[in-house]
């Protein structure tokens, strides 16, 4: 798959307006506003980069379908990958204010995204304030969601650091209607799962295995988790959804 321009539609932008109506409640003059935000869709192949650390940027970007990562690349080349996004998900909001970016974001996979000048962003934010309070919410999330990325490489052991980053993966992936709480396609490899975890790939390799042998998941095919027992992963995990925000109704 190649990088591609593709024709604007104003349909392109719903599950940027399915995200931001699961924060705040947005009335009709809200969504059309939303849609109507001037945007180019592009469709973007695995490991492009949507921006690199120390551009000037000026636009903010949409996941419409694919994953992205966001990371960083210490002095001796390592990476360590700070976040993951999916569909609906606005992956820079922050450089719709900040000039520099001081952080990387690549295609995890092959996908489609939708450009939105940063101007343009910030007016829909100061006259729509019921948009504006949805994308502050978004971003308080995002942090919510990195500290507790930051713990979880910091303090807990490869088993448990891996348990935990499946069972958010679960629950993320419900709510954009991507995947179930007790299935779904993982979106990373081995590898990937290393640079976010902060383990070698042998030992991602070695957890999920042990994940397995105590029946903690499943797999039928190296990227397909199976959670037959939700509680136990979770306990395992050391995983309590609140740092998400999540609504109850997707917690029951």
């Amino acid at each position: 798959m190649t990088d591609t321009l593709e024709k604007q539609t104003s349909s392109a932008l719903q599950p940027m307006l399915r995200k931001l109506g699961y924060w705040a409640s947005l009335d009709s003059d809200d969504r059309e506003a939303v849609l109507a935000l001037p945007h180019t869709v592009k469709a973007l192949s695995r490991n492009s980069y949507i921006v690199r650390e120390g551009d000037r940027t000026s636009t903010s970007c949409v996941m419409l379908s694919g994953y992205s990562i966001r990371h960083k690349i210490v002095a001796g080349g390592a990476r360590q990958i700070v976040a993951i996004h999916m569909k609906g998900e606005l992956v820079d909001l922050q450089n719709s204010l900040l000039g520099v970016a001081d952080h990387s974001v690549e295609m995890l996979t092959d996908g489609r995204v939708a450009i939105i000048p940063r101007d343009e962003v910030n007016r829909l934010a100061f006259e729509r304030p019921n948009v504006g309070k949805a994308m502050w919410f978004d971003t308080l999330v995002d942090a919510s969601i990195f500290r507790e990325w930051v713990a979880n490489v910091g303090r807990r052991d490869s088993r448990t650091r891996l348990a935990h980053l499946l069972c958010e993966f679960a629950l993320r992936l419900k709510v954009a209607g991507l995947g179930e709480e007790t299935h779904y396609e993982l979106p990373m490899t081995q590898e990937q799962l290393a640079d976010a975890t902060g383990m070698t790939s042998v030992h991602v390799n070695r957890s999920l295995k042990g994940l397995e042998a105590d029946g903690l998941i499943g797999r039928s095919t190296p990227r397909s988790i199976q959670i037959g027992d939700w509680r136990r992963l979770a306990s395992t995990g050391d995983f309590n959804p609140t740092y998400l925000h999540l609504n109850e109704r997707e917690l029951a």
